[in-house]
């Protein structure tokens, strides 16, 4: 967000009474996340949070695309913006400083969206790419269209998966170690399937059934609404939720220390290659 309050990655709307939007707006990136979207989509929460007039919140995307994920050519530099977690260390050398670059923006990020106390929905089209994933899964529900997909390629990378590792509880653990290991993509329908999407809707329907679900959820009490969330939320915490994602997070910053020492940088560079490969094997 820029000095005059104004977003410059992402849209805030207002499309109906008691539903707020936020926009994910780089689609000539296919909505990469560079810092400053992440920030202002911090931003962007935490004021449909304190607007007491909002009680249910879509998460959406401009363009062809819900999100390619992490923007890795992005020459940003988290000293920019201020911390909204209280890790620290960012200037640390080695993996002190990137496991806390990590927590901040990526992992303390998500934990702390998915725990915001109003419903969220996921209004996704097109590809949904790794750190895409992590922006569909904390919301509460996930609308798709019929030719959205989800993938995460990154163990191509040598890394275990994205920093929010929801792959087990969101698809159960033998499709996430198929998604993981060979990263090839989910369709809206398996995703549906294996009950990680609530609805499957037609590309030109997507907008108007998502918004028409948030209207009728923002017609309950605000406070069913939390207690509803919190409950269902607690309940998966209670399974081991959060002490996984805590795990599998130490793992991905072994994954970076390995390749540091290997490649002298934090993901394998051949990663990349690998994924082309694969992509045009699919176009032909």
């Amino acid at each position: 967000m820029s000095e005059s309050g104004v977003f410059e990655t992402i849209r805030y709307e207002i499309p109906a009474a008691g539903v707020a939007r936020i926009v994910l707006n780089r689609p000539e990136r296919a909505n990469a996340q560079d810092i400053r979207m992440i920030y202002e989509l911090n931003a962007a929460f935490d004021r449909a949070a304190f607007d007491e007039t909002v009680r249910v919140i879509i998460l959406a995307a401009a363009g062809k695309h819900f999100s390619s994920g992490h923007d890795l050519g992005d020459p940003s530099d988290i000293k920019d913006f201020k911390p909204v977690n209280n890790w620290g260390g960012f200037d640390q050398p080695g993996a002190e400083g990137r496991m806390s670059v990590e927590q901040e923006i990526y992992f303390g990020m998500c934990w702390r969206w998915r725990n915001l106390p109003k419903p969220t929905m996921a209004q996704v089209q097109g590809k949904t790419i790794a750190g895409g994933l992590m922006l569909a899964w904390i919301c509460d529900l996930i609308i798709a269209s019929e030719e959205a997909t989800f993938s995460d390629p990154v163990v191509a990378f040598g890394v275990n998966g994205v920093e929010y590792f929801a792959h087990p509880w969101e698809v159960g653990a033998r499709k996430a170690k198929e998604m993981l290991f060979t990263g090839e993509a989910l369709t809206a329908a398996e995703a549906y399937q294996l009950g990680m999407v609530n609805h499957v809707v037609q590309l030109a329907a997507l907008a108007d059934f998502t918004l028409d679900m948030a209207i009728r959820i923002a017609q309950r009490p605000a406070m069913g609404l939390r207690l509803a969330k919190q409950s269902v939320n607690q309940a998966l915490d209670a399974q081991g939720f959060w002490t996984a994602l805590q795990s599998a997070m130490s793992l991905q910053q072994l994954g970076h220390s390995h390749n540091m020492q290997i490649h002298k940088t934090p993901i394998d560079p051949n990663g990349l290659e690998v994924i082309r490969n694969m992509s045009q094997k699919k176009k032909q």
